[in-house]
Parts: structure tokens; C-alpha cells; sequence
């Protein structure tokens, strides 16, 4: 393996020059800063404080979260808060289809926290809002960054009926760390949500991991080659960078290199896309996977 760690994990150290980015501007930005700020709108680019939000909103690209902002798992990586969620909110649906067509979007991507809570783990709302995204913006394209839903095939369904363009579910990392990762998780349970996915006619799957967790480099393409056998089309690589004290430490930050190594072979294996550097995020380039 190549010498990818470049900092101690014993200590706190400053983020290489690769993981800075420039402050986001441009009128289409300025224009859904704007709106979002004035009509206290809902996505995960900013309350995630997205490296890519510029980018991305310049393009007329934007990520919402539905189902609360409350996660019934507590994965070591995730900055989102855990516990038991609020009720369901019916009315959401036509919130965010609402926000889309005020934002003026080209393509929304649409994710949730987990609902474990719940019998039909949130897909019956997760199908309402993909209709009111159509009914209300016709012409807005859509990817949907689902969960496991507990490998329940019954609620997987209702996704595959609504035919989104692209339907991604991340595996977030290899196979040793999932336990620790992931927790509630399943590696195996996620490669089989990806390819039932593929296999009952959604045209696009997608999904990404994050390094600097550990991870060997025989483990990172052990698990692209694993995904490319669920005949996966799309998948992003970024760093994974700590939310808090609280979450999993960085163990490696990963060098430009690397990355590049891992897209070079991502398509030589026959992946349609892989976005892999420093600041790649789910949604990062959403827009061009469609083809």
C-alpha cells in the first residue's frame, strides 16, 4: 500500500491544503442563499456545511433531507443528532416540492435520516415526496440517497415503482469497519439493497464511501470490486472528516494521488462514473451522473 497517512492520529492537526476550499460566490448561489435564508428552507448543504454547496447550487443542484433531523442510528461517522424522532410530518411532501420549484432547482437530490422506528421505515413518505416533486416540477430531475430500510424488501419497492433517475444507498465503508462505522449496519445487507436496486429496473445506482478511517488499500477495492458485481453504475470517494469529539477520529487524511488512483481503476473495472478526491460528498456532481 502506499504511504497515504500524513498526520498522527494521536493528535490534533491542521487539515491539508487540499481540504480547504474557497468561500462559495456567483449569482445563482447569492440567488438560493437567498431563498433558502428568507424562506427558512431545509437541505443538507447547509446545515451539513457542504465544502461543495457553491459548486453545486451554481449548477442548479441542491440535497433535502426528509423525515426529521432526528436518526434512530448512532453511526460513529454521522453528525446528525440521534434518538427518538418526532412524529411524521404528511405535509412534508409537498414542503419540499414546494422548495424545489422556489429554488428554481435542475436536480434534487433527496435523502433521509433512518426511520427504524417505523413499520414501512419512512418509504411511504419518501414515495409522496418523489410524487409532489414530479407533480409540482416536471421538468426537475431526481436522485434519491435511501437507507438500508432493514433490507425490507416490501418498503425498497416503493422506491423502485416512483423510478427516480438515480437511486443511491452508500456503503460509507469497507467490510472490517462496518461494525464500528456503521453500527446497526449490515456490509452485506447494503450490497443486496444495491443490487435488488439494479435488478428490478432502477437505471442508475449509486453509492460512495469514505477514507481516512483506517482502511487498508486492498480494502478499498475489495469493496469496489464488490459493488461493481451488484452491477453498481456510479460511486463517489471523499475523505471522511470528524463532525465532532464525540465521532470516530481521522486516521488517515488521503493524498490527491490516492484518489486518483482509486477513479483510474473505479473505470478500468467499469464503474459509468467515480468522483473520487479530498471533498467528494454523495451529491457532489449529482448532476452528471445521469448519463
Amino acid at each position: 500500500m502506499s504511504t497515504e497517512t500524513i498526520a498522527p492520529t494521536t493528535q490534533r492537526v491542521k487539515k491539508p491544503k487540499w481540504l480547504r476550499v474557497k468561500l462559495p460566490t456567483g449569482k445563482k448561489y447569492t440567488e438560493l442563499r437567498g431563498l433558502v435564508d428568507k424562506y427558512d428552507l431545509h437541505t443538507i448543504c447547509t446545515s451539513g456545511s457542504c465544502p461543495n454547496m457553491g459548486e453545486c447550487w451554481s449548477e442548479g443542484t441542491a440535497t433535502f433531507m426528509i423525515l426529521g433531523n432526528i436518526c434512530t442510528r448512532s453511526c460513529g461517522f454521522c453528525g446528525v443528532q440521534t434518538g427518538r424522532p418526532e412524529t411524521v410530518d404528511w405535509a412534508e411532501p409537498e414542503k419540499v416540492a414546494r422548495s424545489i420549484k422556489l429554488m428554481s432547482i435542475k436536480h434534487a437530490v433527496i435523502t433521509s435520516v433512518d426511520r427504524d422506528d417505523l413499520a414501512d421505515g419512512g418509504s411511504i413518505v419518501w414515495a409522496e415526496t418523489i410524487q409532489a416533486i414530479r407533480r409540482m416540477n416536471p421538468e426537475t430531475t431526481l436522485e434519491t440517497l435511501i437507507p438500508d430500510f432493514m433490507g425490507k424488501k416490501k418498503n425498497i419497492d416503493r422506491i423502485i415503482h416512483e423510478a427516480p433517475e438515480v437511486v443511491s444507498h452508500n456503503m460509507e465503508t469497507v467490510r472490517r469497519l462496518t461494525r464500528e462505522v456503521r453500527i446497526q449496519a449490515k456490509y452485506d445487507q447494503s450490497l443486496e439493497v444495491l443490487r435488488y436496486l439494479k435488478a428490478e429496473g432502477i437505471h442508475r445506482t449509486k453509492s460512495g464511501i469514505m477514507l481516512g478511517l483506517g482502511e487498508q488499500e486492498e480494502e478499498v477495492l475489495q469493496t469496489m470490486e464488490d459493488l461493481r458485481k451488484v452491477n453498481l453504475d456510479v460511486l463517489t470517494i471523499g475523505q471522511y472528516l470528524q463532525p465532532s469529539k464525540k465521532h470516530l477520529p481521522v486516521k488517515q487524511f488521503i493524498l490527491p494521488e490516492q484518489f486518483e488512483k482509486y477513479e483510474k481503476i473505479g473505470l478500468e473495472m467499469g464503474f459509468r462514473h467515480v468522483e473520487s478526491s479530498a471533498l467528494v460528498r454523495s451529491s457532489y456532481k449529482a448532476q452528471k451522473h445521469l448519463t
